[in-house]
């Protein structure tokens, strides 16, 4: 008698794309898919693994409730099918309708045609999720195929994050759990990856091959972040964040190894990357020839400005300075200076004659009223013109510059200086934005020093600093973080030594400035909690500050 166990099967080849799919480009991501997996098996991959709704891009919102888009996508599902090399699996991920429902499912494409279908179990409905409105949970049991007899655990995005669809698959027998991802990015959302897939593992002692989608659409930018894991819980892989790629490892039954680690990246550096990718995808899915930005000589505009180039290159990117009587000669220069270091043209649209034309023609209406914020908009609002002017008639796209410091308490003129198609520093918050611009600078001086190193002012009055309005912006920020990210109390706040004045102030500035908010331009998410989808209050609303106080 023969007490001997049978051979493991060799190890199984697996390829990870991590790619950066356009929504509703169904023709476009197919091709790309096939394109791909020919590829990949000229490298010798035998499988290769896409992230979730690869063929559609993630997330395709209401067009999954249009009949003839469900109807395009699976007509792409069959063309890749057919069209793929024949001798490589895919796993792609497509919305699949079945008796009148609608599924988020991943597709294991072998021999020209669907040879698994997995659905999504568990759908999430949070922060900026919304998938209950358009899918069908699927249904509690495991997806578990062989590839050259290597068994394949196939879930879909939220369900590695519950225990339960892994644990259904290594009661049935996978030797690997693959999982399709459309994460999006946030500061914290790394460390939250690596400790979910552990836990997984650590439940079913099985290795993790985790793919995730890369690249901007619309408010949300993915990072890809695309990593392996052995069954020891040790990451053997980790594609580098926000870069297409594909990457060959080998998954047996007992091991995970693949052919390089790419080195890791600093959070501050992965954050700029995330900004960068969130413009760059946004102007190039939009098919602006370019960029025109308003330089201020401020910290903000020229953070923007260097982003812009790096996304872009230098020859799509241009600067206006629109000096008023107020603008300092540093600002002035140390807009031109950081022009030049970046590269790109510099136009100087003085604003002064404007300025003073429209208050003559004012006048009449004015009369008999002393000068307040209303002058100070009326220049924010010829400067976001001039812009939107230069917009239209260069074929330019308009980025704002407002933080997320400032859009919180609405430090900023409505269709004045909140003007845009896309506001990179969205969900940055002032004290960030200093990090940032260092972090620029690390190899040579990109933003000139006496730009950081200046008490931020907007410049539109006299010997105007920010500090007349709000408070020191560390003070500030760490108040905004607290309210916004944490949902905190005022009172809670004063418990913990903040000042109970200073807080009840900055939250009746934050509750009334949720108008402001709704009309801003979209930007990348990179916190927990940004403004947008994950965040939706009302606009008209007295709960912690009422208008008329």
């Amino acid at each position: 008698m023969n007490d001997q166990k049978p051979a493991p099967p060799p190890p199984l080849r697996v390829a990870l794309a991590q790619q950066n799919f356009v929504v509703g480009d169904l023709r476009g991501n197919a091709e790309r898919i096939v394109r791909l997996a020919r590829e990949a098996r000229a490298n010798g991959a035998r499988l290769i693994v896409f992230s979730e709704l690869s063929l559609t891009g993630y997330s395709p919102e209401d067009l999954l409730l249009r009949d003839d888009f469900i109807a395009a996508a699976a007509d792409a599902v069959e063309e890749v099918a057919r069209a793929a090399a024949a001798d490589i699996d895919l796993i792609v991920g497509a919305p699949v309708r079945e008796h009148g429902h609608l599924f988020n499912a991943a597709l294991h494409l072998s021999d020209g045609r669907i040879a698994h279908r997995c659905r999504k179990r568990s759908l999430p409905n949070y922060e900026v999720f919304d998938e209950k409105r358009y899918f069908s949970a699927g249904p509690d049991e495991a997806c578990v195929f062989r590839v050259d007899g290597v068994a394949l655990g196939l879930t879909v995005c939220e369900d590695i994050w519950q225990p339960h669809a892994a644990a259904d698959a290594a009661r049935a027998g996978a030797d690997c759990l693959v999982n399709l991802s459309a994460s999006p990015f946030d500061v914290a959302k790394q460390a939250r990856r690596d400790e979910t897939l552990r836990a997984r593992i650590g439940e079913t002692g099985l290795p993790v091959i985790y793919v995730n989608q890369v690249g901007g659409q619309d408010d949300l930018v993915f990072d890809g972040d695309s990593r392996v894991f052995n069954r020891a819980g040790r990451c053997v892989f980790r594609a580098p964040p926000f870069e297409e790629g594909v990457w060959c490892c080998d998954i047996g039954a007992d091991a995970a190894a693949c052919d390089e680690t790419p080195p890791q990246v600093a959070p501050v550096e992965i954050i700029r990357r995330a900004l960068s990718t969130g413009l760059r995808d946004y102007v190039e899915k939009h098919a602006f020839a370019g960029v025109v930005v308003g330089l201020s000589g401020g910290i903000d505009s020229a953070l923007v400005l260097i982003l812009a180039v790096e996304a872009l290159g230098a020859a799509r990117v241009k600067a206006v300075m629109m000096p008023s009587e107020y603008t300092s000669a540093q600002s002035i220069e140390d807009a031109r200076l950081i022009a030049r270091n970046a590269g790109v043209e510099l136009l100087e649209v003085p604003i002064t004659n404007v300025f003073e034309t429209m208050l003559a023609e004012l006048a009449p209406v004015f009369k008999g009223r002393q000068r307040d914020v209303t002058e100070e908009n009326l220049q924010a609002r010829i400067r976001g013109s001039l812009l939107m002017s230069i917009s239209n008639k260069l074929g330019l796209m308009v980025v704002a510059t407002s933080n997320k410091s400032e859009l919180a308490v609405g430090y900023s003129t409505l269709y004045g200086d909140t003007v845009g198609g896309y506001a990179p520093l969205k969900d940055l918050f002032k004290n960030r934005v200093y990090q940032l611009a260092a972090h620029c600078n690390r190899e040579r001086e990109r933003i000139p020093r006496s730009i950081i190193e200046r008490a931020p002012t907007a410049e539109l009055a006299p010997g105007q600093l920010d500090t007349d309005s709000l408070p020191p912006y560390p003070v500030l920020d760490a108040i905004l973080e607290q309210l916004i990210e944490h949902d905190a109390t005022a009172a809670g706040l004063a418990g913990r030594g903040f000042d109970a004045a200073m807080v009840r102030r900055v939250q009746r500035m934050v509750v009334a400035s949720e108008y402001k908010r709704r009309q801003s331009a979209p930007g990348p998410k990179i916190t927990p909690r940004a403004f947008g989808r994950d965040r939706r209050y009302p606009v008209t609303c007295r709960f912690g500050g009422d208008p008329r106080e």
